[in-house]
């Protein structure tokens, strides 16, 4: 599975976990990782923390993560992604209107297909 640590990823403007994000707003998510495994495929899977029960971003959660998956170097990486290569994952995320009052924890969850 993948390698990720609470220290490798960053939410925009927040400086510990739980977050709390203003609706109506975009916020910068930004996780290194590294894989075990090649895969050919990654998923979003995003969710905040509501009343203790994960709450699905949507437009985000279940959606193909390719395009999202960067070098350390910045320079785009794509997909398959290769075991033992390191990789940055930097996806701006709405945080929508209709979002009842919530935060979001630290670390976000990945899962491959």
């Amino acid at each position: 599975g993948p390698h990720e640590h609470e220290d490798d990823i960053t939410i925009e403007n927040c400086e510990k976990s739980p977050c709390k994000l203003k609706r109506k707003t975009e916020v910068m998510l930004e996780m290194k990782f590294e894989l075990d495994k090649d895969v050919d495929d990654i998923t979003n899977s995003v969710h905040a923390e509501l009343l203790g029960l994960p709450f699905p971003f949507l437009g985000v959660d279940g959606t193909s993560a390719c395009d999202q998956i960067y070098l350390p170097d910045g320079s785009k990486a794509g997909c398959p992604l290769k075991a033992g290569q390191k990789y940055v994952y930097r996806n701006n995320i709405k945080v929508l209107e209709i979002y009842p009052k919530m935060h979001v924890r630290s670390p976000a969850t990945k899962k491959k297909k």
